[in-house]
């Protein structure tokens, strides 16, 4: 019978973990055993998974006493893709409450019982500072969580990743699963902002919206150039953490989230295609989050959008990866991709020359690599890491050029 967040049974497991032995030792515990101490007290704190469990979505969560609620209460809300109700127990969310100042998790323990629907745990954590970001927060909750669905519905069972200050739609788990169901290891949802309290211009926001429309058609040009079979047009660019979700299977695969201190989620989907993994980027999947300028992570939306903000200050555009130039590279890509699936037939010379000059990579050094690679992931990846960054231009020239190309090379 699952348990819900109740005040009682939260309350009793942290009085336990308060007087856990490791308080006792007589000397201050390394940030080593102090990572440790934090991995256990999370899994004390959780009860056994239901039977039926199916989906695991996680929260890293410090001192969001005030987004949390209208968070837990729309992932209360999911439905079928059809509007019906969700069987109870097939999803449950996990909260963690790490270093907080707040009531970050007696509102996680209110929302359960508001929302009787919602299966929903919270665990409170100490991490040491070494270790207090959301790479490590997030790499305790999916680790846990697969651990979770191995007992109930293995290999298949589906971890998702959302945030603190984020909405989910009503069929965001529904259109997840769907993906998923259709031969997706991985799916990136299309992560929008909440509309602003007010009405008047923001050149920020115009700013946002530009840059977006340049990355939804960059990945349209990508799509026409060097299409992926399960990522094909309509698609977009994002794979965050506010909304990602992946296999159990694809998560062990590539040896779980890197606990990096920001960009976590986009190291995890390097990870994926490293490994050859099918991956979606998926219009059906939406999610709503916060654009608040204060934000938990070094380097996230909050910061992009402070960025932005300093730019327009200074009248001074931003600078994107140029749109011809990648062009450029995602045809290499192709010719590079059917070369190497080649295997022992390669051939050399001459042609393994005009590849690896396209490539921009010295051809011995190439050579070598394709040979090590298990993958064409990981030839790709140690390209890109030879080659250097594309050439960064003006957003609106590279915005006007890509609609241009667009309509020429497309349509």
């Amino acid at each position: 019978m699952d348990q819900l967040a109740t005040p009682a049974r939260f309350h009793a497991t942290r009085e336990a973990t308060d007087t856990a032995p490791s308080a006792l030792l007589s000397y201050p515990p390394s940030d080593e055993q102090l990572l440790h101490q934090a991995e256990r007290a999370l899994h004390r704190q959780l009860p056994p998974p239901a039977d039926v469990l199916q989906a695991c979505v996680i929260i890293p969560a410090k001192d969001e006493a005030a987004s949390l609620p209208a968070t837990l209460a729309a992932l209360a809300a999911q439905t079928t893709l059809s509007g019906e109700a969700l069987s109870r127990g097939m999803m449950e969310v996990i909260v963690l409450a790490n270093n907080c100042l707040d009531r970050t998790a007696a509102v996680v323990r209110q929302a359960a019982c508001r929302h009787p629907n919602l299966v929903v745990y919270v665990a409170e954590v100490f991490l040491p500072p070494s270790q207090a970001h959301v790479g490590r927060a997030r790499r305790l909750l999916l680790d846990e969580a697969a651990l979770r669905l191995e007992r109930t519905a293995g290999a298949t069972g589906v971890l998702l990743s959302t945030d603190a200050d984020t909405l989910v739609a009503s069929t965001w788990l529904a259109a997840t699963l769907q993906e998923i169901e259709a031969g997706a290891a991985a799916v990136g949802g299309r992560i929008l902002t909440q509309a602003a309290a007010t009405t008047e211009p923001c050149s920020v926001r115009r700013i946002q919206l530009r840059d977006a429309a340049y990355r939804v058609l960059l990945r349209h040009l990508e799509d026409h150039l060097d299409p992926t079979p399960t990522d094909r047009w309509p698609c977009h660019h994002q794979h965050y953490g506010a909304s990602l979700a992946l296999t159990v299977q694809a998560y062990r695969q590539v040896g779980g989230l890197p606990a990096v201190p920001y960009l976590e989620d986009e190291s995890l989907w390097q990870l994926l295609l490293q490994h050859d993994l099918p991956v979606r980027h998926s219009p059906h999947v939406q999610v709503y989050t916060s654009a608040r300028r204060c934000g938990r992570v070094e380097v996230g939306l909050s910061w992009q959008l402070r960025e932005w903000a300093n730019l327009d200050e200074h009248r001074q555009e931003p600078q994107v990866p140029c749109p011809h130039e990648l062009a450029r590279v995602w045809r290499a890509r192709r010719r590079l991709r059917a070369w190497w699936q080649l295997g022992p037939t390669r051939p050399v010379g001459a042609e393994l020359a005009r590849l690896a000059k396209a490539v921009e990579v010295p051809v011995k050094d190439l050579l070598k690599q394709a040979h090590e690679a298990t993958t064409f992931g990981r030839l790709w990846s140690w390209v890109e890491k030879t080659r250097g960054a594309v050439l960064p231009v003006p957003l609106s020239g590279a915005l006007r050029d890509l609609r241009a190309y667009l309509r020429q090379d497309i349509h």
